[in-house]
């Protein structure tokens, strides 16, 4: 409990001094503003080691696409993930509900980095437009986008169907898919206490090369994260 309570206390007020820190950065140019969010994933990884005795694993890093555009497909158990994944791979441009972006400064910072919002479960005049946002921001930037196909955190033993989106994305966009498995959920759940000792790993799998049939591919996206995931158990 003491344990728990620390790492929380650390936790937000450290991101809390680095959102502040970094206000008029909002003024100056993204790359900036990015780091930023670079140092909340350091910040988030260093209170995990320091208050929970969490040890941090990535596999299979060798697996990381290079020079060519690709977007990420990753599950998603906790908030680790969202904070983490910015310190391994280039600055990524994540894909959220529209919710967050109404957090003070969080929500501004996400704006600032260039994050594509959706409304979920809604048909709105926003969500009509999403398809064409991404595929600007593909054409336009380096930056790998980022997307969560369970649709939300989910417990680490939960196995959901992965949302529709995600295959839609895929075919739209006509590029390789970077899975990847992180079992965050066992240190850091979504709900209830945090647990000590234990190891996240992050599993880079292989790419998932941008041939396959959008049902193809989100079956084979599906079954090799959560065959990762039942090893990583």
């Amino acid at each position: 409990m003491i344990r728990n309570s620390l790492f929380s206390i650390f936790f937000f007020l450290g991101i809390i001094i680095i959102s502040v820190i970094f206000i008029p950065a909002f003024f100056l140019p993204q790359k900036i503003v990015l780091f930023g969010g670079k140092m909340m994933g350091l910040w988030a990884g260093f209170c995990l080691k320091v208050f929970l005795s969490t040890k941090i694993i990535i596999k299979g890093s060798d697996n990381i696409i290079k020079n060519e555009k690709f977007f990420i497909a990753s599950s998603h158990q906790s908030m680790f993930e969202t904070f983490y994944l910015q310190t391994i791979f280039n600055s990524p441009v994540f894909i959220l509900k529209k919710e967050l972006l109404l957090i003070p400064i969080f929500g501004w910072y996400l704006k600032k980095i260039g994050s594509i919002s959706i409304k979920r479960n809604k048909i709105t005049k926003d969500n009509l437009g999403f398809f064409e946002n991404v595929s600007k921001l593909v054409i336009n930037s380096k930056r790998p986008l980022i997307i969560f196909p369970q649709g939300t955190r989910v417990l680490p033993q939960e196995r959901p169907q992965f949302k529709k989106g995600v295959a839609r994305i895929y075919e739209e966009l006509k590029i390789t898919c970077q899975p990847v498995a992180i079992n965050s959920g066992y240190v850091w759940p979504k709900s209830g206490l945090k647990k000590t000792h234990r190891t996240i790993t992050i599993s880079i799998l292989k790419p998932i090369s941008a041939s396959l049939s959008k049902e193809k591919f989100i079956n084979t996206l599906e079954s090799e994260i959560y065959s990762e995931l039942n090893l990583l158990n």
